[in-house]
């Protein structure tokens, strides 16, 4: 019902817990997904080095091309599929974010077929956009050449990039481009419930976090029951 607050489990249930500091172990990885069961999310997001995981009843998600994107396509595309062989069954793989600047969209395209047809389309496939340092323009059209291509989501951020994360004013022009047929990723700086909420009220579908507890601790556990 509109107006009704989101719950936490609601929230965790479209949560990708992410661990992608270089200096991460292995035993920080058995640690995140420990913790990614006791909350109750939808997957843990690590590097692809990091890869196999044991994660069982949480889905592997893993990163290509990141953080800078400026990888060759057919280097992204082979990252690409190793992961998915050991294991990823989503992958968030970063355009050339140069090219979308240039608008060569083109390029753009090409770039993110090359991973879906390296992966095929069983794995979920996310494009990051590094949206903030976009024009809303570049937005757009960086979003229908995903969408072009075969992605089930666009994202934000790699929550890496010295000019910011997600805004709501981004996750709301890529919502409005892509009218439902993708998902929506909000990632990079989210950092407490109020920002959750209202990246999800902006078309959010997915959100990353890396501190995923203390958003998580910012929502009621139960909805208000209106009585």
């Amino acid at each position: 019902m509109p107006g009704t607050p989101l719950t936490r489990a609601q929230v965790a249930s479209i949560v990708d817990h992410t661990l992608l500091k270089p200096e991460a172990s292995s035993q920080d990885m058995r640690a995140l997904v420990d913790e990614a069961r006791e909350l109750g999310v939808h997957a843990v997001c690590v590097s692809p080095s990091m890869l196999p995981l044991r994660a069982e009843d949480v889905v592997v998600a893993t990163v290509v091309g990141f953080p800078s994107g400026k990888h060759h396509s057919l280097i992204k595309g082979a990252e690409a599929r190793l992961a998915v062989d050991e294991g990823a069954r989503e992958i968030d793989m970063v355009i050339d974010v140069g090219a979308a600047v240039a608008g060569d969209y083109n390029a753009v395209l090409a770039d993110i077929l090359t991973v879906r047809e390296a992966i095929g389309f069983d794995p979920v496939l996310k494009v990051i956009i590094e949206s903030a340092v976009l024009s809303d323009e570049a937005i757009v059209e960086v979003c229908r050449a995903a969408e072009r291509a075969g992605a089930e989501f666009v994202k934000t951020s790699t929550g890496f990039h010295p000019a910011g994360g997600a805004s709501v004013h981004a996750v709301r022009l890529m919502a409005e481009t892509v009218g439902g047929r993708l998902g929506i990723k909000a990632s990079g700086g989210i950092r407490t419930a109020e920002d959750a909420v209202a990246m999800i009220e902006a078309g959010a579908t997915r959100l990353g976090l890396s501190g995923t507890r203390a958003v998580l601790d910012g929502l009621p556990d139960e909805a208000a029951s209106g009585e």
